[in-house]
């Protein structure tokens, strides 16, 4: 590949973008709004120039909704060779394709399985699609070409390639993707109106659980109303569960030691099926999901700290395979729990202790 175009300059298409120039290709932006190509542009990602000829492959990176009228709009003008779309829904867009007389053989949807709470060209990474899977959506009619230039794509941007059904598709990314989305909003929305005392408590449970919950409204409209019905099914479920628990939950206050212990299997039921489910996420590299131990040290909310302590732990001989900041509320201070095999807990906290840092058992 040595020419492409990107269609799109918000966080996904002024990634790829980034990662393409970074790899030696010619990008070119386009943008509905073209002070977001100009600014995709300042940041290195490529130029406003039209192209001269039809580059080697245009990358669509709009809302789902806007895909197939994008792609006729750029076949029309010739563009380029081949097309793909970054959407993160595939089976409404293909239709809509199908249904506009687009060339469907020099057109592959796909998907990369990336992003941020925050959007915007401002927002890109060059590295946001790094062993990161990448859906690709081919069809009988799909182009050999188109295939491979798709494939060179996600190489390009260190994402692996994941060959899916458009509806299979759909389904996972409700599953994993736009229903947890929804589910932690509706957590946050708890605090909205909390008192101020409550939101101080605030620990590390709350923060991982609504951490996406800072994710841009319109953008979710946008792709959850191209999944709805999907979506909705997944929420039904949770929904069902969710009256069971809570009249699990009721019965733990019951007088009647019987109904007491019902809600307490109850509880302890859906707590386990999350362990299950829970368990069966990827673990490191996509491995197996690997059960570590963890390590938390006190750090001072000073320059370096972070890197001093990592150094430290590297000529101790640990590896890290997770690490997550937990703020203390109105401290200078921070909880780094850092996730290691079972057998270097013991060597690394005594270690870090004869070096001076603050281990908690």
């Amino acid at each position: 590949m040595r020419t492409a175009a990107v269609v799109g300059t918000g966080l996904i298409g002024t990634s790829a973008a980034l990662a393409l120039t970074g790899r030696g290709v010619s990008v070119h932006l386009e943008d509905a709004d073209p002070d977001a190509a100009r600014t995709a542009a300042s940041l290195g990602a490529g130029t406003t120039e039209p192209p001269e000829a039809p580059v080697d492959l245009a990358i669509i990176a709009v809302p789902p909704a806007l895909v197939g009228k994008v792609l006729a709009d750029c076949q029309r003008r010739g563009l380029a060779r081949w097309y793909t779309d970054v959407a993160s829904v595939k089976a409404g867009p293909r239709a809509e394709i199908v249904a506009l007389g687009c060339d469907t053989s020099h057109y592959l949807g796909s998907h990369p399985m990336a992003g941020r709470e925050t959007s915007g060209p401002l927002a890109a990474r060059a590295d946001l699609f790094e062993g990161r899977p990448w859906v690709l959506t081919p069809t009988d009619d799909t182009d050999t070409g188109t295939l491979n230039a798709v494939l060179e794509l996600v190489t390009l941007c260190g994402a692996m390639p994941i060959v899916m059904d458009a509806a299979a598709h759909d389904r996972a990314v409700a599953l994993v993707s736009h229903a947890p989305q929804l589910v932690s909003s509706l957590v946050a929305a708890r605090l909205e109106h909390a008192d101020e005392t409550a939101v101080r408590l605030s620990g590390q449970g709350v923060r991982d659980v609504t951490r996406i919950a800072a994710s841009n409204p319109s953008m979710w409209v946008d792709i959850l109303s191209a999944n709805a019905g999907m979506v909705a099914d997944i929420l039904e479920e949770v929904a069902g569960d969710l009256g069971e628990t809570v009249t699990a939950l009721r019965a733990l206050q019951a007088s009647d030691e019987g109904e007491r212990r019902a809600g307490a299997t109850g509880i302890e039921a859906v707590m386990r099926r999350g362990n299950t489910g829970q368990a069966r996420i990827p673990g490191k590299h996509g491995a197996p999901p690997t059960r570590y131990e963890s390590v938390t040290v006190v750090l001072g909310d000073q320059p370096g700290e972070l890197g001093r302590l990592f150094g430290e732990v590297g000529v101790l001989g640990v590896n890290i395979e997770d690490v997550t900041i937990e703020h203390s509320t109105g401290q200078q201070v921070g909880h780094v729990h850092l996730a290691v095999a079972a057998a270097a807990v013991k060597p690394l906290t005594t270690g870090l202790r004869e070096r001076g840092w603050s281990v908690r058992d």
